[in-house]
Parts: C-alpha cells; sequence; structure tokens
C-alpha cells in the first residue's frame, strides 16, 4: 500500500530515517523553516493543499533546559503544534503520529510484585517534573481529545545518523579529549532512529489508534552507553562515573526512562533489536566502528 505521507520536523534526526524507510511511499518532508508547527495557520494551509492520508510530527523543542527558561515557546510547539495539526488531521481525514517521550513520567522507577524496578508501561499514570515533560504531556491529550485516528509514540535516548545526539557527542569527545565525565544513575532505553522509524511506518498504516511505547530492547546507563560507544569505535577513553546530583541543570532529568513495549508488541510491531546491535549499526553508519565492533557485525548469529 502506497501512503501519502507528511513528515514535520524533516532535517532532524528522526524525521531523515522515516523518509527513507518511506522510499516506496509519497513523502512530503517539512523542515521547521517550511513549516512551523507552532504556527496554526500554516498548519491547516499546509495539511489542506497536501491531503496526507497520514501526518508523522517529528517536530519538537527537545533542549528541556531551553524549556524550562522558556515555557511559552515550550507549549506552543509542543502542545499547541500537536492540537493544530490533528484538529486539520480530523478536517481531512488523515491519521496523526505523534512522536512523545519518557519524560511524561516522573522517572521514580514502579515497581513489580517483587519489589523489582520494572519498566514504564503505556497505562501507567504520567507525572512530569520538566517543563518539556509537561508540554510533551499536553501534547498527548489535546491529541487525543481531538482526533479518534490519532498513533501516539513514546520512545526514549534517540540517536541516530543525521543529527546531534549523546552518541555522536561522546565519539567526538573521546576523540578530542580521551577522557570523558558520564552520569551513571540515570537509567533508560537507548533507541536508534532508524530502528525506529519502520516501527512508525507500521503503526502509520495498522489502524489501531492508541498510545505506543516504541524503544530498543534492553535497559543501560548513560555511562554503559557511552563505554559500549567507546568500545566499538576502538576509542581508549578515560571514562569516569558520576552521579547526576553533581550536574547543575535547570530541569530535572528522569532517573528511570526504561519503557516497556506490551502495547506495540500486542499490536503486532516487529521488536526493536537489542540497543547494543543498533548502538553496532550506528557506528556503521557513521564510519566510526573499530576492529571489535567489525568483527561483532560480522560475527554469525
Amino acid at each position: 500500500m502506497t501512503v501519502r505521507l507528511l513528515v514535520t520536523g524533516a532535517g532532524g534526526q528522526l524525521a531523515s530515517d522515516l523518509v527513507e524507510v518511506c522510499d516506496a511511499d509519497e513523502v512530503t518532508a517539512l523542515s521547521h523553516a517550511e513549516l512551523d508547527v507552532s504556527d496554526e495557520a500554516s498548519v491547516h494551509a499546509a495539511v489542506r493543499e497536501l491531503r496526507p492520508h497520514v501526518v508523522c510530527n517529528t517536530a519538537a523543542w527537545t533542549d528541556v533546559d531551553g524549556c524550562e527558561a522558556d515555557p511559552d515557546r515550550a507549549h506552543a510547539v509542543n502542545a499547541l503544534g500537536p492540537w493544530w495539526l490533528a484538529r486539520v488531521c480530523r478536517d481531512v481525514g488523515a491519521t496523526l503520529v505523534h512522536l512523545s517521550t519518557d519524560y511524561v513520567f516522573d522517572g521514580s522507577a514502579p515497581l513489580d510484585g517483587t519489589g523489582s524496578p520494572r519498566p514504564w508501561e503505556e497505562t501507567d499514570p504520567v507525572a512530569p517534573r520538566s517543563v518539556y515533560g509537561r508540554s510533551k504531556v499536553a501534547g498527548e491529550q489535546l491529541v487525543r481529545d481531538t482526533l479518534p485516528d490519532h498513533v501516539i509514540v513514546r520512545t526514549a535516548w534517540l540517536a541516530g545518523a543525521h543529527g546531534s545526539n549523546f552518541v555522536a557527542t561522546m565519539l567526538r569527545i573521546g576523540r578530542e579529549r580521551g577522557t570523558a565525565t558520564v552520569v551513571d544513575d540515570q537509567v533508560g532505553s537507548p533507541t536508534f532512529t532508524a530502528d525506529l522509524a519502520p516501527a512508525l511506518r507500521h503503526l502509520a498504516v495498522a489502524g489501531r489508534a492508541g498510545t505506543y511505547h516504541v524503544v530498543n530492547a534492553g535497559r543501560a546507563s548513560w555511562y554503559d552507553l557511552a563505554a559500549a560507544a567507546f568500545e566499538l569505535a576502538g576509542l581508549e577513553v578515560d571514562l569516569t562515573p558520576q552521579p547526576s546530583s553533581e550536574l547543575d541543570r535547570p530541569a530535572p532529568r528522569p532517573a528511570w526512562s526504561v519503557l516497556g513495549t506490551r502495547h506495540a508488541r500486542l499490536a503486532g510491531v516487529p521488536p526493536l533489536p537489542d540497543w547494543r546491535d543498533g548502538l553496532t549499526r550506528l557506528l556503521g553508519e557513521l564510519g566510526e566502528l573499530g576492529d571489535l565492533g567489525e568483527s561483532a557485525t560480522s560475527a554469525p548469529s
């Protein structure tokens, strides 16, 4: 089935991979300069002109510290923007796939029946601690209230080959300085845009409205992720763990961002591979794989 797809936030790492995955579809990808989702009139004009079957909204203001300093802008982009899209999608009969975040939760790990931390589930209550998180919760709710034919996808810790992200930053710091200090008390679900993009395309045409968590399998701390990146890249870096309490940042970061993917699995979304596999492929795309990484990609499964 060929889909007429509008992607907002083009130029970002996720949008770039989504456009590649949807190469057999009729795709229009609009950057922020081409479509500011917080401009209601522009959103309505663009969607009414293009008449897409699906709008995939990857546009967001993700500078969490910047959001803390400018809550009005955060709300305009992350809450009102999705609302304008939902309203016009309702008018033209389009599905809206909207990207959300682990920041909707408070970061205090929920516990299973044995008292051990468990992943966040789609039905767990949201309790954001930052302006960014609150703006994303508002966007989710406005979409749900406005458009029955919606798909909200929460994901976490994104990294891709076409933009800035934690992995790229760590590789640059490792090469330039040979030393790095990384927090080890924030744990989450590292997710790679090349793996996430096909899942978004699947949900876009599945006809199953709802909220889904979609992340790579496994969990890691930021320290674990940095260590794995250095190892696979063959970089010798003096890596030191650090508690997040030593960082002076305006916005709080969730300590527990592990997302469970039950809804996606039961809806037939193919599971994303382990985050280490995603990291290996990303480094390969970036031309950053060392001997160990090359061996990992050629090892028999």
